[in-house]
């Protein structure tokens, strides 16, 4: 056998000494409670001790426990106190389970009737180290090693309440000294275990600390362990709470477990009562007054106030709360008097407490966790005769000892109602006075005097003196306004310019009645002033902004028109026919419906001096004047080289160089012909613009596409020719965008749709080309320019 080194023997020494400890502390609370079951025998049988030890001998042997079982189970058949409960509860529950015969074995941590006997000496057990201990912190240490150890439980922690919602670690076993010193204190609301245990009546049980993530005490020596935090109170006040640790997570306790803790909370309420935290270093002693100094610091306050005390019913529990004092400003919403209410029950005075706006629920838990609460517009409602007569108030409740302070704050309608009326004057910048015409007092109120610009201490101007402070060129509205006020003695206003001390002039609107007497005489004048500097400056800017509108309205106007009548002298709705041997050729040209997009469409048929006829439309990008002065050089510019012979697609290279060097980064389309009246052929090329269309025999379309970008985008371009013969009753047309363009469709449904309105060819080519404007579905309000020929 391996020697025992001396620091295992000193610890086996240590353990052996304390089991030593325990078992005497243990025999000494057994001793104390087979004592007080001899004495209850002694004052029940009138018998001496030693008779009344051997009765006590006789009675547990017979009932087949033991003396100490026999002795709690005397003390609670006296007592009749929570502990008894608690017991009658196990054995309940043990007959139950007996009966139904459905459980072997102990029913949970006590089950059985052994385990409501040592139940019941647990917690009597607890109870007499508790009520031996000298302070909190050896209570902690009775209950955790008489009644909570055997329960599984591996530490405690007693925490005082504090009137301003802290807690206060009164008490602790199984935690270590640091840990214990460093939760000392938890100040208000921060939420813990032990605060969620405050708040909820019912307590708290945490089955495992790790999955809620609450602060404790203890959290790093039982991080998975199950929490236990119940309410500590007596009398529907709560002095603190009651935390139970676990080592692992607690499962799901029996109803009987429950009422063991809540029994145990209860004693530890009793103990918290006579509790004072210790005074930290550099603070002040807490004083907690008593009811008298209440009602001398309610007879002080302005506000209607109540100082209330717990009213217990015959069992201990909180049923309601006095009216201990009414103070000197008391405001009884029915009008009755102090000596009415004073010394009634709360519920009594006013019994709508208890439903409107839970007023008494608020005062109860006020009580009870000592947190104040506050609240405004609360209705607080009396019963008088049967009528309910209620007003509106703010309520403040709050806890000072034993007793409840309640103040509320009745809100008077008429001072609620000029209090709207002031900001109603404030923010509209509105000022209010009157003018008493026999004593001559005038009245101002403060915004008036903001609206001077004087002070509040300074004479107020009267009337007749109005023009004096006014600007000299609104005497005369002024004037006006004092002769209808005054002598024909009618209500007037007038707007004038206020020249304040401060040198700003603020515009200002005055309005004012007088009122008579009964003999008709002017008595007195009253009326307001308001400030409308902002709003005359804002109709000033209107007035500015209209007629800078309308001036740029004016000159939209006038440029639109100077477009329209360049492009229309250029080219001409109705052109005078073209005379061609063989050959009709006609022109249409539809402005858009919008002056402000008249465009760059153009187009062109005139005969050549070498025999030709020069065919040609084209569409400069954007609108208004710019777009046309740009069509007016492009249109003169391409006459003008066509005179030198060259063919369709030379004639677009060198009017791409033109566009090119146009200012203003310029873009157009165009498609150029030349007919040959000989032979009958139409030579044409095309920059970016849509192909002629041919229609015969009564079919339409397109001629092919030949290659040629649009007009402007680079310095030189090259472009593609086509040739194409023409028969007798040809009809060949040529058209800008403005003609098929729409928004909601593509250009090839859109060219599909022209095509479609051009294969009927009336008998003349005028007609023909009315009918495609006639017809034609375009939206964009674009301009339209239509060339057309038809072959003799």
């Amino acid at each position: 056998m391996t020697p025992m080194s001396p620091v295992g023997r000193l610890a086996a020494t240590v353990d052996r000494l304390s089991r030593e400890v325990r078992a005497a502390q243990a025999e000494a609370e057994g001793r104390a409670l087979i004592e007080l079951a001899k004495g209850i025998l002694v004052a029940r049988l009138g018998c001496g001790p030693a008779q009344a030890a051997r009765q006590l001998a006789e009675l547990a042997e017979q009932s087949q426990v033991t003396p100490l079982e026999f002795a709690v189970d005397v003390i609670n058949q006296a007592a009749r106190d929570r502990v008894s409960e608690v017991t009658d509860a196990f054995l309940a529950a043990t007959a139950a389970v007996r009966n139904a015969d459905t459980v072997d074995g102990p029913d949970g941590p006590d089950g059985g009737e052994a385990g409501a006997g040592s139940a019941a000496v647990r917690l009597r057990a607890a109870e007499s180290g508790a009520l031996a201990a000298g302070d909190t912190q050896s209570v902690a240490d009775a209950l955790l090693e008489q009644a909570l150890r055997p329960l599984g439980a591996v530490a405690v922690a007693i925490w005082a309440a504090g009137y301003d919602g802290s807690l206060t670690l009164a008490g602790s076993a199984g935690f270590s000294a640091a840990e214990a010193s460093r939760w000392r204190y938890v100040p208000p609301d921060v939420t813990t275990v032990a605060r969620c245990g405050l708040t909820e009546r019912a307590g708290q049980w945490i089955t495992s600390l790790a999955e809620t993530g609450l602060p404790s005490v203890g959290r790093h020596q039982y991080p998975d362990g199950g929490r236990v935090a119940v309410p500590a109170g007596t009398g529907g006040r709560i002095h603190g709470v009651l935390e139970i640790a676990w080592p692992a997570p607690l499962a799901p306790q029996p109803p009987q477990v429950v009422r063991q803790v809540e029994a145990l909370a209860e004693l530890c309420a009793h103990t918290l009562e006579s509790y004072v935290p210790s005074q930290a270093a550099g603070q002040e002693p807490r004083v907690v007054p008593d009811a008298v100094e209440l009602m001398d610091l309610a007879d002080g306050l302005y506000d209607p106030a109540l100082v209330l005390v717990p009213h217990l019913d015959a069992d201990g529990h909180l049923a309601d709360f006095r009216i201990q004092h009414v103070n000197k400003s008391f405001l009884d919403p029915a009008g009755r008097p102090r000596a009415v209410v004073g010394g009634a029950l709360l519920l009594e005075a006013y019994p709508m407490a208890a439903g409107e706006s839970e007023l008494f629920q608020n005062v109860e838990r006020v009580y009870a966790t000592g947190e104040p609460f506050r609240a405004r517009r609360l209705n607080l409602t009396a019963l008088v005769d049967q009528v309910p007569l209620s007003a509106v108030a703010d309520i403040s409740v709050s806890r000072h000892g034993n007793a409840v302070l309640l103040i509320w704050r009745i809100e008077d309608e008429t001072a609620r109602l000029a209090s709207l009326l002031q900001h109603a004057q404030r923010l509209g910048r509105i000022g209010g006075f009157e003018e008493n015409l026999l004593t001559g007092e005038i009245t101002w109120n403060g915004q008036l005097f903001d609206l001077y610009g004087r002070p509040q201490s300074s004479t107020p101007v009267p009337l007749e003196r109005l023009a004096a402070h006014a600007h000299p060129d609104d005497a005369v509205a002024i004037g006006r306004f004092l002769r209808t006020l005054l002598h024909h003695r009618r209500s007037a206003s007038a707007a004038f310019r206020l020249q304040r001390p401060d040198g700003v002039t603020r515009h200002v609107r005055v309005v004012a009645e007088p009122v008579l007497d009964t003999d008709d005489r002017l008595l007195v004048v009253r009326g307001a002033y308001q400030d409308i500097s902002a709003q005359h400056w804002t109709e000033v800017a209107l007035a500015a902004t209209r007629d800078q509108l309308a001036h740029t309205e004016q000159q939209a106007i006038e440029r639109a028109r100077l477009t329209l009548q360049l492009q229309h002298a250029i080219m001409p709705p109705a052109q005078t026919p073209l005379k061609v041997p063989d050959l009709q050729v006609a022109v249409r040209y539809r402005p858009a419906e919008t002056e402000q997009l008249v465009g760059g469409d153009w187009y062109d048929a005139v005969m050549l001096p070498n025999g030709l006829v020069l065919l040609c439309v084209g569409d400069v990008a954007g609108h208004g004047i710019e777009a046309a002065t740009s069509m007016v050089v492009l249109r003169n510019a391409l006459r003008g080289l066509a005179v030198t012979g060259a063919g369709p697609g030379q004639l677009l290279s060198w009017l791409n160089i033109v566009v090119h060097h146009l200012t203003g980064g310029v873009t157009a389309t165009a498609v150029c012909g030349l007919y040959d009246p000989a032979r009958r052929t139409l030579r044409w090329a095309r920059a970016g613009h849509l192909p002629p269309v041919l229609v015969r025999d009564a079919q339409a379309g397109p001629l092919p596409l030949v290659k040629g970008m649009l007009l402007g985008a680079v310095a030189e371009a090259s472009y593609e020719e086509a040739e194409v013969q023409l028969a007798a009753e040809d009809t060949l047309l040529m058209y800008t965008d403005g003609l098929i363009e729409r928004r909601d469709r593509s250009v090839e449904e859109s060219l599909a749709q022209l095509l479609s309105t051009a294969r009927p060819a009336p008998s003349t080519l005028d007609q023909h080309l009315d009918r495609l404007l006639t017809y034609s579905r375009s939206d964009t309000d674009d301009d339209t320019c239509l060339v057309g020929i038809r072959v003799g």
